[in-house]
């Protein structure tokens, strides 16, 4: 009896230590990716308003050291703003905008699809596929020539195009850094848009349609703080003249202020002479280590942050900064 109570006694040791090391905690790499399309935009005409309409699809992962994806979360913002034939908006300039994680039901698809699934339980239904996968696995996912995903395991959960969410995976991928999160850490997105910069075409100016977002990813570890954040922006334009004709390239691709770099072109009109990206990564930089209690602590003033350990380095705007940052970290619990 003795001995077989040892034996159980050493099993159950050896389990413990298995489990403990299934559970093992290493270094992990965040990325952030954004892709935008504005060329769903059309003119006015008589009978119809114009529409500018800025489409950005979006992810944010977790990456081993291996190249393994941990943890993943999809979302896109859809911007669309109208204006007439003349060229005046006919979109209130103080529209704020959802994401289609955030619209839920209110997005629309449910009634349409096959499956009976919401865009958002696809997007998070695509983003568990993706665990476990690196890059090269998830660029040979099978697709049809509609861009339909012909995994059996997929098309069941999956219906919509998966091209941009492949696409916008393998760039988030591709752009993570190692930042301080863990492989046992959670991944949040926090998004946000507005077209508060917008404006109506006159005899001499285009007209502009803005959608002016923010994209946040943090991981959050077991202690509730955040061990890693990235932060980024794009301005969407999309310009029409006072007959209500879209002036811009729809082919062109807008590009985030991370990715623009130096070529967004604020360190020439910086006081402390750093462009908006590095202003950002200084931001998401103070805010690694603190819990979302002590980031929401933050003094801020008008919009800019007042502290004295940031303001040498962050003179931008930070609300939004904020604001999505809460938005990223309630969202890794999810």
């Amino acid at each position: 009896m003795k001995k077989l109570l040892t034996l159980l006694l050493c099993l159950s040791l050896l389990m413990t230590m298995l489990t403990a090391c299934g559970k093992k905690e290493e270094a992990a790499k965040t990325g952030l990716a954004v892709n935008t399309s504005i060329a769903k935009s059309t003119a006015a005409a008589a009978d119809a308003e114009g529409l500018a309409e800025v489409d950005s699809a979006i992810a944010a992962v977790l990456v081993s050291k291996d190249g393994k994806i941990l943890d993943c979360k999809i979302d896109a913002a859809q911007t669309k703003v109208n204006f007439s034939v003349a060229g005046v908006l006919t979109t209130d300039v103080a529209t704020t905008y959802k994401t289609k994680q955030e619209l839920g039901t209110e997005y629309g698809m449910l009634a349409k699809s096959g499956i009976k699934k919401e865009w958002n339980e696809q997007a998070d239904a695509f983003a568990a596929y993706v665990i476990g996968k690196t890059v090269a696995e998830v660029k040979a996912i099978a697709v049809n020539e509609e861009g339909v995903a012909t995994d059996a395991d997929l098309a069941s959960a999956v219906t919509v195009h998966v091209g941009d969410f492949i696409a916008v995976v393998e760039k988030a991928v591709n752009n993570a850094q190692d930042l301080g999160a863990k492989s046992t850490d959670k991944i949040g997105l926090g998004v946000s848009t507005d077209i508060a910069k917008s404006k109506d075409a006159a005899a001499d100016a285009d007209g502009l349609a803005q959608a002016y977002s923010y994209y946040v990813v943090t991981t959050t570890n077991a202690k509730g703080k955040i061990s890693s954040c990235v932060i980024d922006a794009s301005q969407g334009n999309v310009n029409f003249n006072a007959t209500g004709v879209v002036t811009s390239d729809l082919a062109v691709a807008p590009q985030t202020k991370q990715e623009l770099k130096e070529a967004y072109g604020m360190k020439a009109q910086s006081g402390i002479s750093k462009e908006w990206y590095e202003q950002a990564n200084s931001f998401a930089k103070y805010v690694t280590g603190k819990t979302l209690d002590e980031v929401n602590k933050i003094a801020i003033a008008d919009g800019y942050a007042t502290d004295a350990d940031l303001v040498s380095s962050v003179t931008v705007h930070v609300t939004a900064f904020v604001e999505d940052i809460n938005k990223a970290v309630t969202s890794a619990g999810k």
